[in-house]
């Protein structure tokens, strides 16, 4: 089968390759990236953008990646500076990858878990983060719950980034006492720095 550029293009971005931290101290690291059904690392442009809206010193914060796939999300974060980074994983061999990139960066600030992110917000304190990325698969129906237990677990002043398949507007964040900071659109994703509501 012939694949027009555009298609090889998008096919080659699914298939295993490598995602690099874009910024702070371990730019331009290069992180491997298995060819597993739904893992999609957040694209650079969307990195790039999402740490501007942030800023890029981190100082100080806590954060955690409550679906962290490749860890590339909370790696940039640890790279920019965050006092702790908890990397959340169900997958055996992205747990593996994860410890092997945190030993190799020295990453002392990344925790790293094996475990069901839902299950581990639960259990978290309430005002505990300065920032929580949930970027679960696409083809999961985890969106609502993800909200739910990621909101109450938000520091004054603190940020969701929210990754999914379609837009969340004000009315859809408002059950979860959230509101839209940033959105951006950048192909088949759509990405949300989320606050609550004050």
């Amino acid at each position: 089968m012939n694949l027009s550029p555009v298609a090889r293009k998008k096919a080659s971005r699914s298939a295993a390759g490598e995602v690099r931290i874009i910024g702070g101290v371990w730019r331009r690291h290069k992180l491997p990236v298995p060819d597993k059904p739904g893992l999609r690392p957040t694209p650079d442009r969307v990195r790039e953008t999402l740490f501007n809206w942030l800023g890029q010193d981190l100082a100080g914060w806590r954060c955690l990646d409550a679906f962290a796939g490749t860890g590339v999300l909370g790696l940039e974060a640890a790279s920019r500076g965050a006092k702790e980074v908890r990397l959340i994983e169900q997958d055996v061999q992205l747990v593996q990858q994860l410890k092997l990139a945190q030993t190799k960066l020295q990453a002392h600030a990344v925790v790293v878990s094996r475990g069901d992110g839902l299950a581990v917000m639960q259990q978290l304190t309430p005002g505990s983060l300065d920032l929580i990325f949930l970027d679960p698969p696409f083809d999961a129906d985890l969106f609502d719950q993800a909200l739910l237990r990621a909101a109450p677990l938000l520091s004054s002043g603190g940020f969701i980034y929210l990754e999914s398949p379609r837009p969340w507007d004000e009315a859809q964040l408002e059950p979860f006492g959230l509101t839209l900071y940033r959105y951006l659109k950048a192909g088949a994703v759509h990405a949300h720095l989320l606050q609550r509501k004050t």
